[in-house]
């Protein structure tokens, strides 16, 4: 039961996306349509998984000093399979379209952040499910949004018309300022749906930092004042 709570949480009560912020760049960058999405989500969630198993039968024998070194050495080892992988079997157009976000894996904070947060303190099987959650909370957020934009843009979903009679291209989801504004939509409404949860259950929501008024200055700017 503990490996399957591992597994869940990254789907919805810590996704890396719309609870935890992380990765927000490639996620509003190559989400131009779901395929996209798909692509990326699929490859941070095998770097992710490998990188966790290893990290964790290696944590013990790492000096301290050295243990985020090595943990982005063994990171960039699956990301330099997956790209190699992806430039021999993947189509071109994904090739063309994820491009250098697939090397820039090694830097994302979603997967050095797991490694350090939970690989590092945890068993194999733990990091494994811990891995396998994660990336795919990444990869749905991907979707979603990628889906998302690519229906608005022209109508048509992982590159199938389904709206035929649309023929000319509605360019603001297609964006970065589009990406902006519908992310910003999913997690008010994640946001509210966590809220109606809490409510049900008689439970005070207190949202992510960032998603309150906790970090926000707007009310005060008409008057000048600042807290």
């Amino acid at each position: 039961m503990s490996n399957f709570k591992e597994l869940i949480k990254g789907l919805w009560k810590e996704n890396p996306v719309f609870v935890l912020f992380l990765g927000s760049c490639p996620t509003l960058a190559v989400t131009g349509n779901a395929v996209n999405g798909l692509g990326m989500g699929l490859a941070t969630t095998f770097v992710l998984v490998c990188s966790n198993v290893v990290i964790s039968l290696i944590a013990g024998i790492v000096p301290r000093k050295i243990r985020i070194a090595v943990y982005i050495l063994v990171i960039a080892a699956f990301v330099t399979v997956v790209d190699m992988l992806m430039q021999a079997y993947a189509p071109e157009s994904l090739n063309n379209a994820l491009g250098i976000f697939i090397q820039l894996i090694v830097v994302n904070c979603i997967v050095l952040g797991r490694a350090e947060a939970f690989a590092s303190k945890n068993n194999a099987v733990k990091s494994f499910f811990d891995g396998l959650g994660m990336g795919l909370g990444f990869t749905f957020a991907l979707v979603t949004l990628g889906a998302i934009r690519e229906f608005l843009k022209s109508g048509s979903l992982f590159e199938v018309k389904l709206i035929p009679c649309w023929t000319t291209d509605f360019l603001l989801p297609s964006s970065a300022p589009g990406a902006f504004i519908i992310l910003g939509v999913l997690l008010a409404g994640m946001n509210y749906l966590n809220l109606r949860k809490a409510v049900k259950a008689g439970k005070v929501y207190i949202p992510p930092r960032g998603l309150d008024c906790r970090n926000c200055r707007i009310c005060h700017w008409p008057s000048g004042e600042e807290k």
